[in-house]
């Protein structure tokens, strides 16, 4: 089925509950359980029983800051007129939470996290209604070898870790960038927006190695086994959690640019995924689950993201979710407005909806256009389009009930 469009789920301010939720139910639900129905297989486990869920959510993070600063008025109440109550700022390389994005290039070492900061921007939360929910935590911890001063920086982080409980903070996010996100194309998009995209170079193995130099992919998981098996235990004394976002795109050949990604080719996501997870297999180990990324990564984006979601929400590793979308598939997609990729997110707020799931959806890549360099635009029509998810799978719940 198709994903609801932006004037149907607009419908739903000016229709009465009872017969939007009489439309769902004959519509998107029926559509939905149908589709199901014929492609799954003979043996595959019962579906959960669907029911409300009012614990997932729309969150922001570091990707729409309005304002000089995450934790002023602005952003806030920025943040509140779209109905997002939670934050998930990103942590810089100096050791200071900012309005700015994750920083992937080699800087000064990793510096412990700033106590008496963290508490105020703790209490300007409180006062104005607002949850710290997440950090994502500078992440050049991969780039480091075996050594006193990878021994240094682990140090820091499970530091940062207890920092982080004191102040009631529950979730660290991270990415293991070891090249930079890769993306190779701009095209059109509509309302002269543009889209970025990546399609994998015919000559790839001429590219030039960046900067953190040829990194064999033992080499990759002895760094990622490294970090888990000393930070997870201090993640489960702390209460938590720690969750990476995949490579950003998945499935890039080995030795793309000198270096065999922990998700690279011929693995596919979701068998990255089983390994990364399987390292320490603790609930304090999991996923900040991109979407966007894991489409990018799959042959057929809009049913081959739907495993990896049940699986994952299954074994209770699903923290965060980064909620875009993307037109294409594995090796050539671009990243597109959330109602118009060929994923079909109502069947994964579903799947997580039954799962009792209580994370938050990201929205975070989104096109930009020359009137809206913030993309403050586009992560408006985001959240609320996220919202609407949310309210419309709950909604299809109470209207089967209703009868």
């Amino acid at each position: 089925m198709d994903l609801p469009s932006r004037s149907d789920l607009t419908a739903s301010s000016v229709m009465k509950r009872r017969d939007f939720a009489k439309l769902l139910v004959g519509g998107v639900l029926g559509a939905g359980l149908a589709a199901k129905g014929a492609a799954a297989p003979a043996a595959e486990p019962a579906a959960p029983t669907p029911r409300i869920n009012t614990l997932h959510h729309v969150g922001g993070d570091y990707h729409c800051v309005l304002g000089d600063h995450w934790a002023e008025k602005k952003n806030f109440e920025f943040h509140q007129r779209q109905g997002v109550t939670s934050l998930s700022p990103s942590m810089d390389a100096g050791g200071d939470l900012s309005s700015g994005t994750s920083h992937h290039a080699a800087q000064p070492p990793i510096e412990p996290w700033n106590l008496d900061l963290m508490k105020r921007w703790k209490d300007a939360c409180d006062h104005a209604g607002m949850r710290w929910e997440g950090i994502r935590m500078d992440s050049r911890y991969i780039y480091l070898k075996p050594g006193p001063e990878r021994d240094r920086a682990v140090d820091v982080i499970i530091g940062n870790i207890e920092k982080a409980s004191q102040v009631g903070v529950k979730l660290i996010s991270h990415h293991w960038t070891m090249i930079p996100i890769r993306r190779n194309t701009n095209t059109p998009g509509r309302g002269g927006s543009r889209y970025r995209g990546f399609k994998l170079e015919p000559n790839w193995r001429d590219l030039p190695v960046e900067m953190n130099g040829v990194v064999a992919y033992d080499d990759y998981w002895e760094r990622i086994t490294n970090f888990l098996t000393k930070v997870i235990p201090a993640c489960e004394r702390h209460d938590v959690r720690m969750a990476a976002h995949p490579y950003d795109p998945p499935g890039l050949p080995r030795g793309y640019q000198g270096v065999d990604n922990w998700d690279a080719a011929p693995s596919t996501v979701l068998e990255s995924l089983q390994k990364y997870e399987a390292v320490v297999d603790s609930h304090y180990n999991g996923f900040q689950l991109c979407l966007g990324t894991c489409g990018e990564g799959c042959p057929n984006p809009r049913e081959d993201i739907l495993p990896i979601v049940r699986y994952l929400a299954g074994k209770g590793k699903i923290h965060q979710i980064h909620m875009r979308n993307v037109r294409g598939r594995l090796h050539h997609f671009e990243e597109v407005y959330i109602d118009e990729g060929d994923m079909n997110f109502i069947e994964v707020v579903r799947i997580l909806r039954d799962a009792g799931w209580a994370g938050s959806y990201l929205p975070d890549h989104n096109p930009a256009h020359p009137d809206d360099p913030g993309k403050y635009e586009a992560f408006s029509m985001a959240f609320g389009y996220i919202n609407s998810l949310i309210q419309s799978a709950n909604l299809e719940v109470a209207a089967t009930a209703a009868g």
